[in-house]
């Protein structure tokens, strides 16, 4: 049968593409109905890598390579019965047996290594499900009758996710659309050890994209007890036993990587969320964890949580934690992106009421401090903070009503002491909140007033306002109604001349 050749298939033009697509699913239609014309595959095949090679649109190609394989599978065309302890007979049948397999193996590699590694995100994404169709396809109709989950095309597409040249997030991000199947899961956690370089990674640019794949097919332990789905193969139970072996497995390979400030910020965050729960021995994170805290910034903050974790749960003593809380309270935590994660942590660190009162006192005059030059949104977060510190630490009420009351020349409360036992706090006085009861925001004003009111039965909820943000309040401040609004004391003449004392007018002889 002769066939019309095709054209180009990186057309720029729709109507090319669309001739293409249809060009193409003509010469999958007619290889399927007579297989052992290899040339209409040869063509299709051809057109392919053409169109990855030159960065052009892949899915005209792409849709006919999966109709011709996904179909060669369900027809079990490209089986091979191999019978224990006896040779297999060579025939013709066999010989096209065997290279349509090695048609299909190319034509797989160049799917997650051409395809996946296109330029545009939508070719990329096509190419990954693309290769996804085949391998429940493969599962369904094995290429051998004791063949079970492609581990290695499995393999081969989790390393296309993982350049070293360039970030892979989105595509990534795509892939977690199948790891809500828990097949898809325990083999991808059979592969992960195996991926990872035991000693050093290629480059921060590959450390990036592995904690991102990594993420995304880790889990928690609500996964384990959600109704079961599956992608390819129905499992009778998930063997978490074995998928927290080769999590540990695989922390481990992670840790004695070299990690810039992106992939550390990366590997805590991951740790924290999905890691930290799987592991054997947490409290080896221990010597990590310390030296992560005094990095600064976001760092320190989420190695501070995963410190406070292993206080928690796992007896790890430390002894100069509140110093390192008390150190963090820096103007640069309001433009910070895990701000609200410190006042949280502050507020649990800081809930016990046996604390002693200094220490308690000199992260309430911090904090007032801090709130005369924070955000408006951060300003009513510290406010609450400090309210709910006094009521827990009745005390320390003598920062606002002191016995012998008094007036001093300055403050004595030292801001730049990192000890906080050292600062004087207690012999301050929350001078920073009565300012703040002058704020031009209502919002402000009102809440530094509760010094000045009777102290509520219960402590202020800070979830309530950990999450506010400028747009917040700029809402909530425009949509309040007012009747009449103070703008001129004398109403003017006209726009040019101006009106008042001798004081106002000075200013309006420019006109």
């Amino acid at each position: 049968m002769s066939s019309s050749p095709v054209p180009a298939a990186g057309a720029n033009s729709q109507a090319a593409n669309k001739h293409l697509t249809k060009q193409l699913k003509t010469r999958a239609v007619q290889f399927l109905d007579a297989p052992r014309n290899g040339a209409l595959l040869e063509e299709i095949v051809a057109s392919f890598k053409d169109s990855c090679a030159r960065m052009a649109s892949i899915h005209p190609s792409l849709l006919a390579l999966e109709l011709v394989f996904t179909e060669l599978l369900r027809r079990n065309e490209m089986r091979i019965e191999v019978q224990p302890l006896k040779p297999v007979a060579e025939s013709s049948e066999l010989a096209h047996k065997q290279w349509l397999q090695n048609q299909y193996k190319e034509v797989f590699s160049a799917i997650v290594e051409g395809g996946c590694g296109h330029e545009r995100p939508t070719e990329s994404a096509l190419a990954l499900a693309t290769a996804m169709k085949l391998i429940a396809a493969e599962c369904q109709s094995p290429l051998e009758l004791t063949a079970g989950f492609p581990l290695a095309k499995l393999k081969l597409l989790l390393q296309a996710l993982l350049p070293s040249d360039r970030p892979n997030a989105n595509l990534i991000n795509r892939f977690q659309e199948y790891t809500v199947h828990q097949d898809v899961v325990y083999f991808c956690w059979k592969v992960m050890p195996s991926l990872a370089p035991k000693e050093f990674a290629p480059n921060s640019q590959f450390v990036q994209n592995f904690l991102t794949l990594f993420s995304a097919v880790c889990f928690s332990k609500e996964f384990l007890e959600e109704t079961p789905c599956f992608l390819c193969i129905e499992l009778q139970q998930l063997d978490y036993a074995y998928i927290r072996k080769h999590i540990n497995k695989t922390w481990s390979c992670i840790m004695n990587w070299t990690h810039d400030e992106v992939s550390h910020r990366q590997l805590l965050v991951l740790l924290l969320e999905k890691v930290l729960i799987h592991l054997d021995k947490p409290v080896l994170l221990t010597d990590f964890l310390m030296d992560s805290l005094d990095v600064g910034g976001a760092i320190s903050l989420l190695a501070l949580q995963g410190i406070f974790v292993l206080i928690q749960q796992h007896n790890l003593t430390y002894p100069n934690i509140y110093e390192k809380l008390y150190s963090m309270f820096e103007p640069e935590i309001f433009h910070a992106k895990f701000k609200a994660r410190l006042f949280y942590l502050a507020d649990i660190f800081l809930s016990s009421s046996h604390l002693p009162e200094g220490l308690v006192a000199a992260f309430v005059k911090r904090l007032a401090r801090l709130a005369l030059i924070a955000p408006p949104q951060d300003i009513v977060i510290i406010l609450r903070f400090i309210g709910n510190l006094i009521m827990r630490h009745p005390a320390l009420k003598r920062l606002i009503f002191h016995p012998n009351g008094g007036e001093v020349s300055q403050d004595p409360f030292i801001m730049d002491e990192r000890d906080p036992s050292k600062s004087n706090a207690l012999d301050s006085s929350l001078w920073e909140v009565a300012t703040l009861q002058s704020h031009v925001l209502p919002s402000v004003a009102t809440a530094a007033r509760f010094i000045s009111n009777p102290f509520p039965s219960v402590e202020w909820d800070l979830a309530s306002v950990l999450e506010i943000n400028e747009n917040d309040i700029f809402d909530k401040e425009i949509s309040k109604k007012s009747k009449e609004f103070a703008l001129n004391l004398e109403r003017p003449a006209s726009m040019f001349l101006y009106c008042g004392g001798e004081k106002s007018s000075q200013y309006w002889k420019l006109f």
